[in-house]
């Protein structure tokens, strides 16, 4: 059997800064497309579900990491995530609190389930089409809590983004250093940050771009867009040129 390649990136600070970069982006996108376009909420989901689609059979068919393939389909979960908690709550009236409540149960149940099948959650086991299939749902999860987490501590609890922010950010913080300094499992870590990463990124999405009586600095929503998405692009492409490497190593 040839070497397997794993189908995601090395955790390095590029991956974290495209990965908070995309999620505000995911944010913003969402918001842009069905508010400022018209498309409404409804038919923006429809749409980018199939865009998603699309995008995530290409990524399958792949055999090793390629970061254009693979982190069009983060951006592509990323926005499908908020239009799924959006939709939930704003068209169906679910209340925050049970989203939020609903996706954690969903993404517990789903690392039970895949460590019970593959007996890691190690991302660098991410070798084989049903780990990658784990992998993809419990990061569209991830997106779908992290937005409805952002929304429940600043809009909810009436905390503002700023302080979301800045929740999360202490969050992110502390992981980082039980890790660093007090040997917290790597695994345990990279899903905890990769899972607060999300409502960062929103919270920061909505600071920039909500109105000032809404406790946002009121930047233009498309220009925050064509901001973020051109740090992406420009980071997608020194790593495909520089340091799209595979990598194998396990946690």
């Amino acid at each position: 059997m040839g070497k397997l390649f794993s189908k995601v990136p090395e955790i390095t600070i590029t991956f974290w800064i495209i990965k908070v970069l995309s999620t505000t982006v995911g944010e913003t996108g969402a918001d842009f497309l069905s508010d400022n376009l018209g498309l409404g909420l409804g038919w923006t989901t429809i749409i980018m579900t199939i865009a998603l689609l699309t995008v995530l059979a290409v990524q399958f068919k792949l055999k090793k990491y390629i970061p254009v393939s693979y982190w069009t389909v983060v951006i592509g979960m990323s926005i499908v995530g908020t239009l799924f908690t959006d939709y939930l709550v704003d068209e169906m009236e679910i209340a925050l609190s049970i989203t939020t409540i609903a996706f954690t149960v969903a993404m517990i149940v789903g690392f039970i389930v895949w460590h019970a099948r593959e007996k890691t959650l190690s991302i660098h086991s991410i070798n084989t089409p049903s780990r990658e299939t784990y992998y993809w749902i419990i990061i569209l999860l991830a997106f779908a809590l992290g937005t409805g987490a952002g929304d429940l501590i600043s809009e909810k609890l009436e905390l503002g983004y700023g302080v979301a922010l800045g929740i999360f950010a202490a969050a992110i913080a502390v992981i980082a250093i039980a890790y660093f300094f007090f040997k917290l499992n790597a695994t345990c870590a990279f899903w905890i940050a990769f899972i607060l990463t999300r409502p960062l990124g929103a919270s920061l999405g909505d600071l920039m771009t909500q109105a000032p009586e809404e406790s946002g600095l009121g930047f233009s929503m498309a220009g925050v867009n064509i901001l973020f998405l051109g740090v992406i692009v420009s980071l997608i492409i020194y790593l495909s040129i520089c340091g799209g490497k595979e990598d194998t190593r396990e946690f």
